[in-house]
């Protein structure tokens, strides 16, 4: 028995020599250590770059007009917005012929403001406007102008203010209050006798006398 206890203990320090498991097999050797591998993060926008934000229309698109979103146009937004006013206002104004090339819409002139739709649901268009008469030092009545002939729309012929030479018609329906801030450049001038007949189609469109 002493030399099956001498035996086995040498059988123990064997396996603990060679490496062996308790179950009997070898104990798997450490695995080599291959290089390691490196994840490259993930790239995203350099924090320096441009950035492209899709909503946001093209100032081409003008809104056809006026999405608030893009580069906005004179006369589009704040106090000095291009807005309708009630034609009541127009009776006793001072709507007399008095253009004068000096950077300010005067009556007599065609200048380009923006002009909301009349929707008035914040759309709108860069378009040409004849100024009909002065409501105070910075603000006037205007009424747009349209290449397109409608009922009830009064011709000014043609002049500077289309590069196509087309005549063109105003429109009475609508009477606008124009800023100076409000306009984005000064056209050209209507000829007097041209002017006197289109303040007199607004006023007769609205059966105001002045």
């Amino acid at each position: 028995m002493a030399n099956n206890s001498i035996w086995y203990q040498i059988g123990v320090a064997l396996r603990s020599i060679l490496g062996l498991d308790k179950r009997g097999g070898a104990q798997a050797p450490p695995r080599a250590q291959g290089p390691t591998a490196t994840l490259k993060p993930k790239v995203g926008p350099r924090p320096g770059g441009p950035r492209v934000d899709s909503a946001r229309p093209t100032a081409g698109s003008q809104s056809s007009g006026g999405d608030r979103g893009y580069e906005s146009s004179p006369g589009q937004f704040g106090e000095g917005a291009t807005r309708d006013v009630a034609a009541s206002e127009l009776r006793g104004a001072k709507l007399e012929y008095a253009p004068s090339m000096d950077g300010d819409p005067d009556p007599g002139e065609i200048v380009w403001t923006w002009v909301p739709y009349v929707e008035n649901d914040g759309r709108g268009k860069d378009r040409p406007v004849l100024i009909i008469g002065r409501i105070d030092a910075t603000t006037v009545f205007g009424c747009y102008v349209s290449s397109k002939f409608h009922r009830d729309f009064i011709s000014i012929g043609s002049g500077a203010w289309d590069s196509q030479g087309r005549e063109s018609f105003v429109s009475p329906e609508r009477i606008l209050r124009v800023t100076h801030g409000g306009m984005r450049r000064e056209g050209a001038v209507v000829a007097r006798e041209r002017f006197t007949e289109a303040v007199r189609g607004v006023l007769a469109y609205h059966r105001l006398s002045n």
